[in-house]
């Protein structure tokens, strides 16, 4: 497709838009790009000031998990301006990059680029909070309810079809809400809090996935310096890196999203499973980089660090200035207490809705009591058939598996978001783009 040069996008409260989008992450702020260049006349809003991604884990030395390629934009269109390519040239690093001479970027440098691409777009409002979505049945729209956090004066604009990106919150263990920032955080307050940490004489880090491991090995990076017991539990079997075979990676393709989202329910949750170490795993340089760090300080003295897999933490204590961690080898079945100063909990995010979301809940269909039923273009399905469409970029797992959060992925979602608004294709929907088949359908 072509570049078009769109108006400049002002919020206008007298006009009825083509989609809003509510909340901007990145994958919203990638359909944005995307309508950008279209005739989509799409808007979209933020409660934060500003955009930014994931601030408190941009740890010197972390890199994205997949490749530069998946940006914002380019799997749609590789001729777009907001390509990261396209901000390689604008910020003169592009023979920087060339002979960096890897796939995968920084997480700073990922960071950075889609700030600037939220700074070029018009169409994408920050310090806006959407505090209610209404449907209007008589004249086919939603009324959008939208707080402005400064001055909290509320407005209404009209769209014929909603975006929700609310993306997801930290999920905090049950028993573990409520004590001192400075002592038991999420690793997403990490970089905010990582002074104080290193300051302590005991740290534990619970959780085994790539966040996990990026906090530990910098915590052990420090170690010598700071002179903390360092200890880090899971209750995974074991710490296993990322699947990075070719043909295994092709699970990350449309192809294999198509196919899972066609199975019934029931294969879909199982097959959940066994997708773990490819969704779930941590990048092998970065095991390697921990274990050669061990390597070299055992040459001198043991290192004064804990790793321990198999190991529920099912509670935590104060004592003193201290807490104590309630642990179970769960395959032993043993029972253990673990001293610690600080905790820093790597135990992933739970899906975030807004509490006007709940009133839709009776109006549209569900799989079960937690997963609603969600079509391969990311829409709701409502009771009543309507042709107002609310999309969901949050709680996919159950209906778009290896897709559900990949980068790469999610700009496949966006294509086919604002094909169906706009009722034509605006950008092609690719096929056949894996060497392997998943379905012996049509054989």
């Amino acid at each position: 497709m072509e570049w078009r040069t769109k108006d400049v996008n002002t919020l206008k409260y007298d006009k009825l838009y083509d989609l809003v989008g509510i909340g901007i992450g990145p994958f919203n702020l990638g359909m944005a790009a995307l309508a950008d260049q279209t005739e989509v006349d799409a808007i979209y809003f933020d409660q934060k000031e500003e955009f930014s991604w994931h601030p408190g884990m941009l740890i010197d030395g972390a890199d994205l998990q997949v490749p530069f390629l998946a940006d914002l934009v380019t799997i749609a269109d590789p001729k777009s301006p907001y390509t990261f390519l396209n901000y390689l040239h604008e910020h003169n690093r592009l023979y920087q990059f060339y002979f960096f001479n890897k796939l995968d970027i920084p997480r700073k440098e990922y960071n950075a680029y889609t700030r600037w691409v939220a700074s070029k777009l018009s169409n994408c409002h920050f310090g806006k909070k959407v505090i209610d979505v209404i449907y209007q049945d008589e004249g086919s729209y939603y009324e959008v309810s939208i707080e402005d956090m400064q001055s909290s004066e509320t407005q209404v604009i009209k769209s014929k079809h909603v975006v929700l990106g609310t993306g997801s919150v930290p999920n905090i263990p049950e028993g573990f809400e409520g004590y001192p920032n400075e002592d038991v955080l999420h690793t997403n307050h990490y970089l905010y809090r990582e002074k104080e940490l290193k300051k302590a004489a005991s740290v534990t880090v619970v959780g085994s996935g790539q966040s996990a491991a990026e906090v530990f090995y910098d915590f052990l990076n420090d170690q010598d310096r700071y002179g903390y017991s360092l200890q880090w539990l899971t209750r995974s079997t074991g710490f296993f890196q990322l699947e990075q075979a070719k043909l295994g990676q092709e699970v990350f393709s449309p192809d294999y999203v198509s196919y899972f989202n066609n199975l019934p329910y029931e294969e879909r949750m199982n097959a959940l499973e066994t997708l773990g170490t490819l969704r779930k795993g941590v990048d092998p340089s970065t095991l390697k980089n921990i274990y050669h760090l061990l390597y070299h300080r055992s040459t001198e003295e043991q290192p004064d660090v804990t790793i321990q897999p198999l190991t529920e933490v099912n509670g935590i204590e104060k004592k003193g200035k201290s807490y104590v961690l309630d642990c179970r080898q769960w395959q032993e079945d043993h029972a253990f207490t673990v001293d610690t100063d600080k905790v820093v909990l790597a135990t992933g995010y739970k899906p975030h809705f807004p509490e006007w979301f709940n009133r839709i809940g009776d109006e549209i269909e569900w799989e079960d009591e937690k997963h609603f039923k969600v079509e391969m273009d990311q829409q709701l399905v409502f009771k009543d058939g309507r042709d107002n469409h609310v999309f969901t970029l949050t709680n996919l797992d159950h209906s778009h598996g290896t897709g559900a959060t990949n980068l790469a992925l999610s700009v496949e979602r966006n294509k086919r978001v604002l094909n169906r608004v706009a009722g034509k294709e605006l950008f092609s929907i690719n096929t056949n783009t894996v060497f392997q088949q998943f379905s012996s359908k049509g054989m």
